[in-house]
């Protein structure tokens, strides 16, 4: 195959994943894999598709007002960290227990997905804080979100998959967060999730411009065209398709694992 029809493919998914905000790291990796590429290798590159990809969605969706920044910022930092340190310890994981992995997360992911978000979610208010931004006003309990969202970061980093996997479950559901405002709010800390992860991949030597550029290319086309769709689709819409991926990307790995 063609690297160049291996663009076309990247720009597909990158169209499909950026209407959920999760920019498409998960069937990356998995469309890499399949292709004969090493899961490092795959990792690395997927995170570098996906960095670019989410950042030109990012744009779009923050002029929009879908980006709840102050929500942004304590998310980020944590899984700016966690993520750099899984891009960097995934080399010291063994392919076969890292395509696992990938398929767990997703699974769980998806089903987490299907769930529905109780109208006011419990919080203990000595660990809540509650953010505001755009006119929005949202309770967080750091009990609850702050150690998903390291695990999630490193996950996310290691097997280079889009942390937006389990961010949208945690905002929808702990949170309150509107479908559209979460997939705004992920998709910017996917960007920063798979900018961490590329840099810990980086240090650890495991990358390739030649493969990675040409990807990108077609990645940031399809966030640009995903983004705009995600702008006029319905929530409900939206919500099923990113659990019915997550769930279609979890069972291809399994075959290729078996």
């Amino acid at each position: 195959m063609s690297i160049w029809i291996l663009a076309v493919i990247i720009m597909l998914i990158a169209f499909l994943m950026t209407m959920t905000g999760r920019g498409g790291g998960n069937f990356y990796v998995l469309t890499l894999v399949l292709y004969g590429i090493s899961m490092n290798l795959s990792a690395s590159t997927g995170q570098f598709i996906l960095m670019c990809s989410s950042l030109m969605a990012s744009i779009l969706f923050s002029k929009q007002k879908m980006n709840h920044w102050k929500l942004t910022i304590l998310l980020g930092v944590l899984i700016f960290v966690s993520a750099m340190a899984g891009g960097f310890f995934g080399q010291y994981f063994n392919e076969k227990m890292l395509k696992l992995i990938f398929a767990v997360v997703m699974f769980l992911a998806a089903l987490l997905m299907l769930r529905k978000p109780k109208p006011k979610p419990k919080s203990n208010r000595k660990w809540a804080v509650t953010l505001k931004s755009n006119g929005d006003a949202y309770q967080v309990n750091l009990l609850v979100t702050v150690p998903i969202v390291l695990l999630t970061g490193f996950i996310s980093g290691m097997v280079g998959v889009s942390g937006g996997s389990f961010l949208v479950p945690l905002m929808l559901l702990t949170m309150s967060v509107p479908m559209h405002v979460a997939v705004g709010t992920s998709t910017t800390l996917v960007t920063i999730s798979a900018a961490a992860g590329l840099f810990g991949h980086l240090g650890a030597g495991l990358f390739d411009f030649t493969l990675a550029i040409p990807l990108a290319m077609g990645g940031i086309i399809g966030g640009f065209a995903g983004a705009k769709m995600a702008l006029k689709s319905k929530p409900k819409n939206l919500k099923y398709l990113f659990a019915g991926t997550q769930l279609l990307a979890s069972v291809i790995m399994i075959i290729n694992i078996l």
